[in-house]
């Protein structure tokens, strides 16, 4: 198994819709992925490694696949849908990390 992180970094004057994601996006990914996406989740960025601190991220979505040529292959014919939806909820650029689910 994979898991896709797709990271949104927080920052000065940086927003996010988590209502909009959780609803409206997460459902875009499962229409796009279809079966091959096998879970999604959520994070919520709350703070740092310090109280009061501010999180770096605020939000990251990790999304599990069986394989990478598996996600890249619809991301290739299909991810240009999921790509322009981006600035319904956020006006952060995500950074994508691919890992292997190892435990």
């Amino acid at each position: 198994m994979i898991k896709v992180s797709v990271m949104y970094p927080a920052g000065e004057g940086k927003t996010f819709d988590m209502d909009y994601y959780k609803s409206t996006h997460r459902a875009l990914c499962h229409e796009v992925f279809g079966a091959a996406l096998k879970h999604f989740e959520i994070d919520k960025g709350l703070s740092g490694p310090f109280p009061g601190s501010e999180p770096p991220y605020l939000a990251i979505g990790h999304l599990q696949f069986e394989t990478v040529e598996g996600f890249l292959a619809v991301m290739m014919s299909s991810g240009a849908k999921l790509m322009e939806d981006i600035p319904n909820y956020t006006n952060s650029s995500p950074t994508i990390q691919i890992s292997e689910i190892v435990a």
